[in-house]
């Protein structure tokens, strides 16, 4: 045991040759770099045309791994007698340790490089993650933020891309498909139903007016179902503008004279 110890003790520098300066200014030069960085790549993508805008964020985790490594690295040698040996030992023990302790951890870790890579959402992006739906606000090296139509922020692990749906209602884009919805009492003109919801819709303030605007109809036992589907200019005005298109829309419906229904929870997907 007494062996065992003093190998042990000899992997590392004795305690009065490490310089706890140096390794405290490398830390502090470690997050102050990244605080710099990541305040120049947000002020840089407010300048830069939209689609590089979308594309320098998700860089931000990337750059701040990059920056710990080395700061890791850098502290190790200041620390641990730099031979294969000691390496090998000390990275192996110190593996082992965490890989339990903090497995969930890691697989958000991991979960986040690869996010990254592949995109499957970035700041901007309205995302859907186990019922969850919002805008995602930032990234970070273990989850994303997500910001709710109730103002509520809402972090989720990255580690649920391995098991989770994730829908992204507009994937890198200024905007995404909204829709309004009307149930309405069968015995009425379709046709001028029709037109005057997709009159709503185009005289709409928030309407993108380059983007395909439709009003889809359906037929259901219990009465007819109209959607408006259209885009707005930004994607942030969401609500705004399906409350536009509701509001605006019962009113010229009522005009008609046509009743609205109530229509079945479990039609709703349709």
């Amino acid at each position: 045991m007494t062996g065992s110890g003093n190998n042990f003790y000899q992997v590392f520098h004795e305690f009065q040759n490490i310089s706890f300066l140096l390794i405290a200014s490398i830390i502090a030069g470690a997050f102050l770099m990244i605080y710099i960085l990541q305040r120049l790549i947000l002020a840089l993508a407010k300048r830069v045309p939209g689609k590089f805008r979308l594309i320098l964020p998700p860089m931000i985790p990337i750059f701040r791994l990059t920056i710990l490594i080395a700061a890791f690295f850098s502290i190790v040698p200041l620390i641990i007698k730099p031979t294969v040996q000691n390496f090998i030992a000390i990275f192996g023990a110190v593996g082992l340790t965490l890989g339990f302790a903090f497995k969930d951890y890691f697989s958000s870790l991991i979960a986040g490089i690869v996010a990254v890579w592949e995109q499957p959402y970035r700041p901007g992006d309205w995302i859907t993650v186990d019922e969850v739906y919002g805008e995602v606000q930032s990234l970070g090296l273990r989850s994303v933020l997500v910001l709710t139509p109730d103002d509520t922020l809402v972090n989720i692990p990255h580690s649920k891309i391995w098991n989770s749906s994730i829908s992204n209602a507009n994937s890198g884009k200024h905007t995404h498909l909204c829709i309004a919805d009307f149930f309405l009492d069968p015995r009425h003109d379709a046709q001028a139903v029709r037109r005057r919801l997709l009159d709503v819709a185009l005289t709409s303030p928030y309407l993108q007016l380059d983007r395909p605007v439709n009003v889809m109809v359906s037929e259901k036992p219990w009465g007819t179902h109209y959607r408006i589907k259209a885009y707005p200019v930004d994607g942030r005005d969401e609500f705004h503008f399906t409350t536009d298109l509701t509001v605006r829309g019962k009113s010229a419906l009522s005009g008609l004279g046509v009743s609205h229904v109530t229509a079945p929870a479990i039609t709703l997907k349709d």
